[in-house]
């Protein structure tokens, strides 16, 4: 039956940053390239969408790149078709003329609600959940991502484990310690950068654009590149997904934030810090002492308390000090456990995969 669901739809709006249409645009280019899904991603905003791909046309309403036909979404969409599965990702609500239009047709469109990843255990409970209409014979599923069977799963390409592997394999490595920097505008970043910039041995930190160049800019002034004692801070430019990954693979520890980076970290098999996207009352602590507590699952106590002390000192602000110090010494642990932790994952369905079993069920 999956065969007949053909055509897919992905909506995106984008909020802020970059990561629902992260996303999104991972989960079009899998569909497409390793299903054989004709998929057609519609953006509200197509600048958001330039950087992680340079090739589209930011004033081109319509184009095609990587096996994806890429739309604007405005106010004033026409409907000319509906696809076959529909992906509202991120409660983005859809048009109400495709919602009528979807209700037209027969059979009656699969419509997913892709939901945003969290380790929590009521989202497993929820994970595949009906929500029929209230006026219109539509009925949406929600879909979580997470980090057990009883979820979604997280979106992984068929060979990135091989890509991966083989990238590593021929960098040339020296002494110095390879960290990346992506976070929010809360972050310590300038105590971070004071403590690295005492290190006694020799630290690369590189900065991507946006709010974390802002942030050490901020803290040294001037556009960079900097150099403090044996920290050397260079900037980069928005890289395509596929290069964020590499560069990934090629660091020691990376910090992240978000979802998608938050998800190709662990994938990477290097020590991470993952910021949490801030939520009112402190929501967003929930959603990060809920993985806290299934990562740390196999580590030592002195490698549990180190990571869950570092990530807990990035989101607060509060104890990065000491908290980097233990992080590092532990390094060596926490780096043997995220192999396996990536590994273990990967025994959990690939999302893709799983959307595409999930949806020909419904037919």
């Amino acid at each position: 039956m999956a065969a007949m669901q053909l055509n897919w739809d992905i909506f995106c709006r984008v909020i802020d940053n970059y990561g629902d249409i992260g996303v999104c645009w991972r989960l079009a280019r899998q569909l497409a390239n390793e299903h054989g899904k004709q998929v057609r991603l519609w953006v509200d905003d197509l600048r958001s969408l330039q950087p992680l791909c340079p090739e589209i046309d930011a004033t081109c309403l319509e184009q095609t790149s990587h096996g994806v036909e890429i739309c604007h979404w405005s106010e004033t969409v026409a409907v000319e078709r509906v696809g076959e599965v529909i992906i509202e990702a991120f409660a983005c609500e859809l048009p109400a003329a495709y919602l009528a239009a979807m209700a037209s047709m027969t059979p009656k469109p699969c419509w997913i609600n892709l939901e945003y990843l969290t380790a929590e255990a009521w989202a497993e409970g929820c994970h595949g959940m009906a929500s029929p209409h209230p006026s219109l014979p539509l009925v949406k599923y929600f879909y979580f991502p997470g980090f057990s069977p009883a979820t979604g799963g997280l979106l992984r390409e068929r060979n990135l484990f091989a890509s991966r592997d083989a990238e590593i394999a021929q960098c040339l490595r020296d002494d110095t310690l390879e960290i990346s920097l992506f976070c929010y505008d809360s972050a310590p970043v300038g105590e971070l950068l004071d403590i690295l910039g005492e290190s006694p041995t020799a630290v690369r930190l590189h900065v991507a654009p946006g709010q974390p160049l802002a942030a050490v800019a901020a803290h040294f002034g001037g556009n960079g590149p900097w150099q403090r004692g044996a920290l050397s801070v260079l900037p980069f430019e928005f890289l395509p997904q596929e290069e964020f990954d590499r560069l990934l693979w090629r660091c020691d520890i990376n910090f992240v934030r978000g979802e998608d980076s938050f998800v190709r970290a662990q994938w990477a098999a290097q020590a991470f810090v993952w910021q949490a996207y801030w939520q009112a009352d402190e929501a967003h602590l929930d959603k990060l002492d809920a993985f806290l507590q299934r990562y740390i699952a196999g580590l030592s106590a002195t490698g549990a308390n180190a990571a869950v002390d570092l990530f807990q000192a990035w989101n607060s602000g509060c104890g990065l000090r000491q908290a980097w110090k233990n992080f590092l010494a532990a390094r060596p642990e926490i780096a043997t456990h995220n192999r396996r932790w990536a590994e273990g994952l990967a025994g959990n369905h690939d999302l893709a995969e799983a959307l595409v079993k999930f949806c020909a069920g419904k037919v």
